[in-house]
């Protein structure tokens, strides 16, 4: 297909270069950088186009992959499912881990990311990159998860309402699971068996009743699909949570018509993980005409920033 733009169209945008002043907001610092290239630029799409999926209603799609969490971006999605901008979160079992921790009033704590990991491991401190956990926190979650799977019952659940029982079991108000089961936000976790909280249900299943059907929440994300409103996902990190809402649009009659993802990841390996929102048009998961874009850096700087201006600009409308 050939593109024949004249050369008048081909340079219609010049750079502006970004003027940055003292007492800058966050979205007017985004708005400073939206005439750039490269990263900044995308950043500012990414902007632009969060803020017309949430003023448009759109059916959102949350992907919550990484370690986001231990990283510090818990209450960013905390509060986005309060403020009913999320309305399907899809995550990994990891992340619940460490969100179940927060939630009992451990912490995560600053470390390093060069460091002895040999004498880490003699303190009994986990590492993941330059967040520490201490390795006795887990025998806290292991009774904490003991009791929460007592209270599971004999009969057979779906994963999300098994996540929805862990959120009805927490207390802590800044937790992400107790918040998506407040405000009936259904959060899937396909993968759950990958991550402590699935080496803790199967050690209890040894010896008692769970019974957690692996494909029982597929009619029910897929029966969203079919009903979502002009619908928008946004993608932090890529794995599983990305593929498992990809996979459950592939199969109705709509497409994505937002897309916005917040990775390190590249497409040169083939991996979903880094595959280009274009490449999902070949599927049909993301429509011809959907607003999208890639933001090619760390999620704990493009998060936080697409979320604060995205706010201020809902804020004034």
């Amino acid at each position: 297909m050939e593109h024949c733009h004249s050369h008048g169209e081909k340079l219609k945008n010049p750079i502006r270069q970004a003027k940055i002043t003292e007492n800058m907001g966050v979205d007017e610092l985004v708005h400073a950088i939206d005439g750039c290239a490269f990263g900044a630029g995308k950043l500012a799409d990414a902007v632009d186009i969060y803020t017309e999926m949430l003023a448009n209603g759109s059916t959102s799609f949350f992907g919550l992959a990484g370690a986001m969490v231990p990283a510090g971006m818990r209450q960013i999605v905390t509060d986005l499912i309060y403020d009913g901008y999320i309305d399907v979160l899809v995550t990994t079992g990891a992340n619940m881990v460490h969100e179940i921790v927060e939630s009992m009033g451990l912490h995560h704590y600053k470390g390093c990311a060069e460091c002895d990991d040999i004498e880490l491991k003699h303190d009994e401190i986990n590492r993941i990159y330059d967040v520490y956990l201490p390795e006795p926190y887990f025998v806290d979650f292991e009774e904490k998860l003991k009791a929460i799977l007592s209270d599971v019952g004999t009969d057979t659940i779906s994963i999300r309402e098994f996540m929805t029982h862990l959120g009805n079991n927490i207390e802590d108000r800044d937790s992400i699971l107790k918040a998506a089961a407040d405000m009936n936000v259904p959060v899937y976790c396909p993968a759950i068996q990958d991550s402590m909280i699935g080496l803790q249900a199967w050690l209890y299943k040894q010896s008692n009743p769970l019974n957690v059907d692996a494909f029982a929440d597929m009619k029910e994300i897929i029966d969203i699909c079919y009903e979502a409103k002009d619908p928008g996902a946004v993608l932090i990190g890529g794995g599983v949570p990305k593929n498992y809402i990809f996979q459950s649009m592939l199969i109705t009659h709509q497409e994505f018509e937002y897309a916005i993802q917040l990775t390190m990841d590249t497409p040169e390996t083939g991996g979903l993980s880094g595959a280009t929102l274009d490449e999902a048009r070949s599927w049909g998961k993301v429509s011809e005409t959907a607003r999208s874009v890639t933001v090619h850096s760390d999620a704990t700087i493009t998060l936080p920033i697409m979320v604060a201006a995205a706010r201020s600009r809902l804020a004034k409308m």
